[in-house]
């Protein structure tokens, strides 16, 4: 997070924790304001890649799990890099500009990706740029997001998962209400001021449920290499090309796909205390192995925290799953997504 934009934020009443943004005073009104209403959240917790030269299409398609040939200028996909497994190392948002691709991942694993996809340009026509430190991301969501948009002077994407540029920065809408904005970080606090003025400060755990709420995870340092993408839902949300060529992990990743053997799936559980991801899940009929990790955790609207977790699907039924240590604290609620 650049040092202005960091400033500018406490003193708009941001509460920062090591960088990130906790809240703006009130968490638990923030919440409920995110369920219901209008919210605008910094998210720090992402960084941003560039790959940009001649050969940047074809190194990317040949290296993550989407369809990178058929991703249009001002569009945007989900996608995720895998070890030879099959294992997810990192899971992106990437877009396409006219002078290249970016890509939003978990900012703790940024520096590991960049140089690990370094690795692999060899003589390719490709460099790989981190634009952190000059640009931030912000979050946009409710049912005023799309006037938020227009009254700060800014293009509004016709649908989900298009993009549109404006000066310093682009909008891109995630679904019917949630919208990300990149914009240089030295347009940010006039920026972040304008659409304030239509939806209430909100900090990023916030971002994170709203996430959750709409079954989108997200590969931190805590959980890479624990799933294959079917676990994640990554086939579901467009993330997973099944049609493209080979990548890391592709023979893993197809294989599981038509021989039918993911047994392990997306859930969104409830509990009463603190979670966080990479924590693991027990069933006391086999309190020796977890049969399941939190991906990704937030605290909830009205109290306790609500998560992504990635179980096996024989002991869901079981209706009797503990967090963190065998006979940990019981889960309220667990849904498939």
């Amino acid at each position: 997070m650049n040092s202005n934009w960091q400033d500018f934020l406490g003193a708009s009443g941001a509460h920062l924790n090591h960088a990130m943004v906790s809240d703006f005073g009130d968490i638990d009104a923030e919440l409920a304001t995110a369920r219901d209403a209008t919210i605008i959240a910094p998210l720090p917790h992402l960084g941003l890649l560039e790959c940009t030269g001649d050969d940047a299409k074809s190194f990317l398609h040949n290296q993550v799990t989407s369809d990178i040939n058929h991703l249009e200028s001002a569009s945007a996909q989900y996608s995720s890099w895998c070890t030879a497994k099959g294992r997810v190392l990192a899971s992106f948002l990437l877009y396409r500009t006219d002078s290249g691709y970016l890509a939003l991942l978990s900012a703790d694993l940024l520096a590991v990706i960049q140089k690990r996809l370094q690795m692999f340009v060899m003589r390719s026509k490709v460099k790989i740029t981190d634009l952190s430190s000059g640009h931030e991301a912000i979050g946009l969501s409710g049912p005023q997001a799309e006037a938020a948009l227009h009254s700060a002077g800014l293009p509004v994407p016709a649908k989900a998962l298009e993009t549109a540029a404006f000066t310093g920065g682009r909008v891109i809408r995630l679904d019917d209400s949630r919208y990300i904005l990149i914009v240089i970080s030295a347009a940010a606090a006039e920026l972040w001021t304008k659409l304030a003025a239509n939806a209430r400060p909100a900090g990023t755990p916030v971002w994170h449920w709203l996430d959750i709420r709409a079954g989108i995870p997200l590969i931190t340092e805590a959980t890479k290499e624990a799933f294959i993408p079917q676990m994640t839902n990554f086939d579901k949300i467009g993330g997973v090309s099944f049609h493209k060529g080979c990548y890391p992990g592709q023979e893993v990743v197809a294989r599981t796909q038509y021989l039918g053997k993911v047994k392990r799936h997306l859930y969104r559980i409830h509990t009463t205390n603190v979670i966080a991801g990479g924590d693991a899940i027990f069933a006391p009929v086999n309190p020796e192995h977890p049969c399941g990790m939190v991906a990704n955790a937030a605290p909830a609207p009205g109290g306790g925290y609500d998560a992504l977790a990635v179980i096996q699907e024989t002991f869901v039924a079981t209706n009797d799953l503990q967090l963190g240590v065998p006979g940990g604290q019981r889960m309220v609620r667990v849904t498939l997504i």
